[in-house]
């Protein structure tokens, strides 16, 4: 992930057009125009063999006649040339390029691959970043550049429109242009060979011009950089995705377009979930979106009340309102009695509010102020239907005053007036969005609420970490070593149920038989009725050759089912061995889990993604049909876990009726969080299905277990699209507390309350020496920013007293930051006030300057109150430079990583 060279890019000083030209109705001449056109600031420095000038602007004949060098160059150059003319810019001092051949792509790969790696590799050394090819370029509005051959101008604005199609980009240009809606910057991706999704998000996530960003993608090839980059972003601002490819056939489309797989939607989807970004299902969904984001300042309020001067629009915008899964909102007392005093004797006062056919601006006005004024937070949209009482232009004007001056959310419906016009115009202006049915209004807020609520999800806190439950690791680990070793694919069945059982999965109690004999005397052991299968280590799949019998009452149904399956398995797979079978007794549902009555039959399988790593799901089924489904991307945690029931509506199928009691969620949310432990430990692991896995009020457990296994490909978290908890990072420390020893690990979602009592326990000095604040509290989303971090971009290392001893109590913090892109690391350092001067802050540093040189960090620095003189002796004792400037409110301190 990089953002480095985007400022060239997105906001260069100066531009060069590499085969400019002027011709009529040629892409180029759009090319330049739109360059003239812009009122771009910076030199403009067209290139052309031929002409002398082009546009009226003096040409160059080529890269080396250029007065000065550019930050952006734009080719319009045929393929075979891009790479030479990379090679050139970059000796040059050239920073980015846009390439906006068609077809570069499919020629370099296929005709001539080492084109493609020619111009990449010529741009590697010189940090050069390449947009597209087959891009229609890029414009910010903000410097007057329009680098594009679209042919609608972009106007200033505070939404980012990024987009993989060039033609969907020139859409939203015309759709925005024709409602007044302006843009922070449009980037057309084309083919991504170098810039892609993830470092545009990365660089607008941090653009103080930008509110929001509109995404339309195809693909994405890097789950874990496209992540990385979103859950960033939606920390600080929206994030909205069209992805295209939901079905068949418009996956197949994505292959012919883009050569790229689309990948798994409903995947997709729990990422972007994850991520706290929200996805759209339709264009005009989310040219919707930028709409509601242009201008409005959006706050808290789940419910809606809508004000209407005709009843149709109104019981319209309801119907939309509850059939999406919103809600109406309650009229306060106060109000519907102010209410009865400025509207007729004989109107009904209730959500939606009709202010009847005859309604003035004056009388929207006075019913706006009071449900404006009422308490609560809930949203109100206005609808405005032609009327000669209340005309367009004057209500309007006194329906933006009234946003101007309320802290609550407010959109406009009004029915029958063009975008262009002035009491549309007028309406934004004043920060409210304007849409033209009451459906799209009522989606617009939807949008915004779901929104909230997945970036509302990014700051929930888990729970402490639970006491962790006993595992055999070392037998597990043989398990899965010994299967390896014998060139298995899979894991016998017993073994795949031991390494569960061994992370505190209850399982089903099950025997092993060598023979039909010993299957009669088990079964007798364990009590009827039984189930029987099959045992074979060429057979996955029990039931494709009759391998299971079920409900067997006594031992001669037993041994009759013995020798039926045997029987089976020779005729239909001839060459398979039989290793015996297993007996395990009945759990019948609905019934048991020893047996009891009212258990759910689930089926949860975890694998791996090709693009965003290993997920798992969960379906809930009812006479073998699944019912509902849930999906979430590992690793998991307590909060997550719940999280991905509740989104899916498996934890309302599974609360209980009258007719059966609710199930343990808590046991279903420990099994899922215990397989994601596995995943995170076990890189061998490549597939785990348990199905059945019953459920009902007094826990979990796994009927049926499968683990498919193979050789490594590098170490278990580099296969997630989020990093999970580096435990091999833990360390015990020389240092003890209270007599208790100490250890030195990662901070993790789970330390959200261990942090703010350690915050709070710290005194007020040394906290303004570390944040620059006096508060001793920390808020709820900042508790999440600060335990529930990104590792592939930032780290924080916490000394607390080892939780083996009980509870977890934080005594110290180190805490890097590391900028995307870049080689340099910035910490920051805090010692509780009653641990200081006992070289915890020095082991806390040292273990700080280690992990940077262990990822190829080249500097790192920290930023120091001329008055912490304790902090700069530290810095000082650990090799590290001090820069003090008189009268500079910070130091800086600095170490070369390189040198030892």
């Amino acid at each position: 992930m990089s953002v480095r060279n985007l400022d060239a890019l997105l906001r260069p000083r100066s531009v060069a057009v590499i085969g400019a030209s002027d011709e009529e109705s040629s892409a180029d001449s759009t090319l330049m125009r739109n360059l003239l056109q812009g009122r771009f600031q910076g030199p403009i420095l067209p290139v052309n063999q031929q002409r002398r000038s082009v546009a009226g602007v003096h040409a160059y004949r080529c890269v080396a006649h250029l007065p000065l060098t550019p930050d952006l160059a734009l080719l319009c150059t045929p393929p075979s040339t891009v790479p030479g003319l990379v090679q050139e810019l970059g000796r040059r001092g050239t920073r980015a390029v846009v390439v906006f051949a068609n077809g570069l792509s499919a020629t370099l790969e296929k005709a001539e691959p080492a084109w493609q790696h020619a111009a990449l590799a010529a741009a590697r050394p010189h940090m050069l970043r390449i947009l597209g090819p087959n891009s229609v370029g890029l414009i910010n509005p903000g410097v007057g550049l329009n680098a594009s051959t679209v042919s609608t101008p972009a106007l200033p604005g505070r939404v980012a429109f990024v987009s993989q199609s060039g033609a969907l980009s020139a859409a939203a240009l015309d759709w925005a242009g024709e409602r007044n809606i302006g843009f922070s910057h449009v980037v057309s991706l084309g083919d991504a060979a170098d810039v892609d999704a993830a470092d545009v998000i990365d660089y607008l996530g941090s653009d103080l011009q930008t509110r929001a960003v509109l995404l339309y993608l195809e693909s994405v090839k890097a789950g874990r950089r496209f992540l990385s980059a979103a859950r960033a972003a939606s920390r600080n601002k929206p994030l909205i995705v069209l992805k295209s490819g939901r079905t068949e056939a418009g996956a197949q489309a994505v292959m012919r377009h883009t050569g790229s797989p689309p990948g798994d939607d409903g995947v997709f989807d729990a990422a972007v979930s994850r991520a706290g970004m929200l996805r759209v299902a339709t264009v005009a969904e989310l040219f919707a979106a930028s709409e509601t984001l242009a201008g409005a300042r959006w706050r808290r309020g789940e419910k809606l009340v809508i004000l209407s001067n005709a009843g149709g629009p109104g019981v319209i915008a309801a119907d939309a309102l509850a059939q999406n899964g919103g809600e109406l909102g309650a009229l306060a007392p106060g109000s519907v009695e102010a209410l009865a005093r400025v509207l007729p004797a004989d109107a009904a006062i209730a959500n939606p509010l009709d202010l009847g056919g005859e309604a003035t601006a004056a009388r929207y006005g006075d019913s706006l102020g009071i449900l404006l004024a009422a308490p609560g937070e809930d949203a109100v949209l206005i609808i405005h239907g032609p009327s000669a009482a209340a005309p367009g232009e004057e209500t309007a004007a006194v329906c933006a005053g009234a946003g101007l001056e309320t802290q609550r959310n407010v959109l406009a419906c009004w029915m029958g007036c063009n975008p262009a016009q002035s009491p549309v115009r007028r309406l934004r202006e004043a920060g409210i969005p304007v849409y033209a049915t009451p459906e799209d209004a009522v989606q617009g807020y939807l949008q915004v609420l779901r929104l909230r609520r997945n970036q509302e999800s990014l700051q929930e806190v888990p729970a402490a970490m639970p006491a962790e439950v006993a595992t055999d690791a070392a037998a597990a680990r043989e398990l899965v070593r010994r299967a390896l070793s014998a060139r298995r694919e899979s894991l016998p069945e017993l073994d795949a149920k031991a390494l569960i059982a061994s992370y505190g999965i209850p399982v089903a109690e099950t025997h092993r038989a060598a023979s039909a004999d010993e299957a009669v005397r088990l079964a007798a052991q364990t009590g009827y009725p039984v189930a029987l299968k099959v045992l074979s280590p060429d057979i996955e799949h029990r039931v494709d050759v009759g391998g299971v019998m079920l409900n067997l009452e006594d031992e001669s149904e037993v041994r009759a089912a013995a020798m039926a399956i045997e029987r089976r398995m020779h005729r239909l797979r001839p060459g398979a061995r039989l290793s015996g079978f297993t007996v395990q007794r009945m759990i019948r549902p609905p019934g048991a889990l020893a047996p009891r009555h009212g258990a759910h039959e689930l089926a949860l399988s975890a694998a791996e993604d090709p693009v965003f790593g290993p997920v798992v799901r969960l379906r809930v089924c009812a006479t073998g049909a699944s019912v509902a489904e849930a999906l979430a991307l590992l690793p998991l945690n307590s909060a997550l876990a719940r999280d991905m029931l509740a989104r899916s509506g498996l934890a309302s199928i599974l609360a209980g009726t009258h007719e059966r009691p609710g199930a343990d969620l808590s046991a279903l949310c420990t099994a899922l969080t215990r397989v994601s432990r596995i995943f995170t430990e076990y890189p061998e692991v490549r597939q785990l299905d348990i199905d059945p896995l019953l459920i009902d009020g007094k826990g979990v457990v796994a009927v049926e277990v499968r683990v498919r296994i193979g050789l490594p490909r590098g170490r278990a978290s580099e296969r997630f699209a989020i990093p999970p908890y580096p435990s091999e990072l833990e360390q015990a420390l020389d240092f003890q507390f209270r007599g208790l020893p100490c250890l030195l690990r990662p901070i993790r979602p789970e330390d959200a309350q261990a942090f703010s009592e350690f915050i709070g326990r710290t005194d007020a000095p040394d906290l303004r020496l570390r944040f620059v604040t006096l508060t001793r509290s920390v808020p709820a989303q900042d508790l999440a920013r600060y335990t529930q971090i990104d590792y592939d971009r930032e780290m924080a290392f916490v000394a607390v007293i080892d939780p083996a001893q009980g509870g977890c109590e934080i005594l110290g913090e180190v805490r890097l930051f590391f900028y995307p892109g870049s080689e340099t690391g910035e910490f920051g350092l805090l010692v509780r006030s009653d641990v200081k001067r006992r070289g915890l802050g020095r082991a806390l540093l040292a273990k700080a300057i280690d992990y940077c040189r262990s990822i190829g960090m080249a500097d790192l620095i920290g930023q120091v109150a001329p008055e912490n003189q304790p902090m700069l002796a530290l810095a000082r004792s650990v090799g590290m430079d001090v820069e003090s400037r008189a009268g500079a409110s910070l130091a800086v301190v600095h170490m070369d990583l390189r040198q030892k």
